[in-house]
């Protein structure tokens, strides 16, 4: 390997790494939201998948112990759907940014 492939390997380094700053920034700056129970339930969540808010209407709330575990179904239905759509919203934009290369393990 002679000091231009060095030359060149470096400054694909830095490439890389720019671009993986830029993902995490935008990945971020990414808000999703999903529902469930037909709006009792719904989640907010970034492209990191990070819950940043979960909302419970009180029509939710019952007062029999079983209301407690279709709330709890209801609530991971909505966090998991949230998650989904995080992962497409990331996958756009690493189709996107890689300008529509199809790379293994991006698919």
């Amino acid at each position: 390997m002679n000091f231009s492939d060095l030359g060149k390997m470096k400054e694909m380094m830095s490439q890389a790494r720019e671009m993986q700053a830029q993902m995490e920034q935008k990945l971020s700056a990414t808000i999703v939201e999903a529902e469930s129970g037909g709006g009792m339930i719904s989640v907010r969540m970034n492209g990191k998948k990070e819950v940043l808010s979960l909302k419970i209407e009180p029509t939710a709330l019952g007062a029999s112990s079983g209301d407690v575990e279709l709330l709890e179904d209801l609530i991971i239905a909505a966090v998991n759907e949230a998650g989904r759509r995080a992962d497409a919203v990331m996958k756009s934009s690493v189709s996107s940014m890689m300008g529509g290369l199809n790379l293994p393990g991006l698919e």
